[in-house]
């Protein structure tokens, strides 16, 4: 089944910008400059950009707040007329260090509320791109190092894995979940390698 939307998750509010919990944004934020994608407009419980040239296909940031993503999932799915399997969910993992990608054509939530949330209203069959977001640094509590931004030493990798990520996507696209995985998820000891 083709993918017809690719959901970034995030917080909305530019306090949220630059932070680890928001790199769905910043991958979505990549593939409307490569596409040239120039206005969003707001439905579905989110902001939404249709890309102007080749198959449909929607980008779609949830403005519902990490932990009720599913609520915009499903307003999108309803409204669309969308099979869960046809949207591809770009999510931070802290699980993965910093810069390396996971797709998959479905899964578990694992510990992440917001694929928790999409799970509970969809099931568990959508593909997800799971972009690594731990850093070297321990952290204290979890929430406050999701929600903290990058470090400045950090930038770099963070840089090369948001165009990465957006090629991962691009290639997901192109050729399908499966063969985008099997380029995508090799070891990634370097960030920013092809």
């Amino acid at each position: 089944m083709d993918i017809a939307a690719v959901i970034g998750l995030g917080n909305p509010g530019p306090e949220y910008a630059s932070t680890r919990h928001n790199v769905g944004f910043s991958v979505l934020d990549e593939l409307a400059r490569r596409f040239r994608i120039a206005s969003w407009r707001r439905a579905y419980l989110s902001a939404i950009a249709r890309r102007p040239r080749g198959a449909s296909l929607l980008l779609v940031k949830p403005q519902t707040y990490m932990n009720v993503s599913g609520e915009a999932v499903a307003a999108l799915c309803r409204g669309e007329e969308l099979m869960p399997a046809q949207c591809l969910v770009i999510v931070d993992d802290v699980e993965l260090p910093l810069g390396q990608l996971r797709l998959r054509a479905s899964g578990g939530a694992g510990s992440h509320n917001g694929m928790r949330s999409i799970v509970e209203v969809t099931g568990e069959g959508f593909p997800r791109l799971r972009v690594g977001i731990r850093g070297a640094e321990p952290w204290r509590d979890l929430a406050d190092y999701v929600l903290a931004d990058f470090a400045p030493e950090e930038a770099e990798v963070v840089a090369a894995m948001v165009l990465r990520a957006a090629d991962c996507v691009e290639q997901a696209l192109r050729v399908g979940v499966a063969r985008a995985a099997s380029q995508f998820n090799a070891a990634e000891a370097k960030a920013g390698e092809p």
